[in-house]
């Protein structure tokens, strides 16, 4: 199987934690988003919507989506389990992990893409309001996670899953988002502190 991926863009880089914290190793096809290699013939003939990661497998069948792709991982090798163990937990982890991305990431995300000038190319129409709007989005929900951190080390409980690595890769995100890090947030940078010195997170 083949994995095509994005580099430092946050969707790729959550395959690629999420592969990391599993062991797993995956034959990579780099994809040079900053020259537009998302959108070339390759890519496209398996993502209609032009977007990584892809992961190919050896049958010609194309996954892209995140979640679907370490779905796809998570069963084939369920140890360590980072989308949740039985039906209660697993339920929490993906509730958890979906507030962290439409919410959080998506903020991030839309603040990114509609205010950089980089991304003018590329976010057709760029509105630069909508982005603006989306800055303290971003920073309201850290403020909800910080009360839930209050009682549990890790965004969906006890144990670092999929929803940790959304978050962190979000987190990271504001940065080039240009959206300053809540310091005063002490449960949310005691949790960003944990998961950004994982191994994982230095890949």
């Amino acid at each position: 199987m083949k994995l095509y991926d994005g580099g430092r863009a946050p969707n790729p880089r959550r395959v690629t934690v999420f592969l990391a914290e599993k062991g797993i190793d995956v034959e990579k096809v780099p994809v040079d988003m900053g020259k537009l290699g998302h959108k070339s013939e390759e890519v496209t003939r398996l993502n209609p919507l032009q977007r990584l990661p892809v992961l190919e497998l050896d049958d010609g069948t194309a996954i892209s989506e995140t979640v679907a792709i370490c779905r796809y991982f998570e069963e084939l090798h369920p140890e360590p389990a980072l989308m949740g163990t039985d039906a209660r937990d697993k339920a929490i982890v993906e509730m958890w992990n979906r507030r962290v991305e439409l919410i959080f990431l998506g903020a991030v995300a839309n603040a990114f893409r509609h205010t950089h000038p980089a991304m003018k190319e590329w976010e057709v129409p760029q509105l630069a309001e909508w982005g603006e709007v989306n800055r303290p989005k971003a920073l309201a929900f850290l403020e909800l996670l910080d009360k839930e951190l209050a009682g549990r080390e890790f965004i969906a409980g006890d144990r670092y899953t999929i929803a940790d690595i959304t978050g962190m890769i979000g987190f990271d995100f504001m940065k080039p988002a240009r959206i300053e890090r809540p310091e005063h947030l002490a449960n949310v940078m005691r949790w960003y502190k944990t998961v950004s010195s994982r191994p994982s997170a230095k890949i």
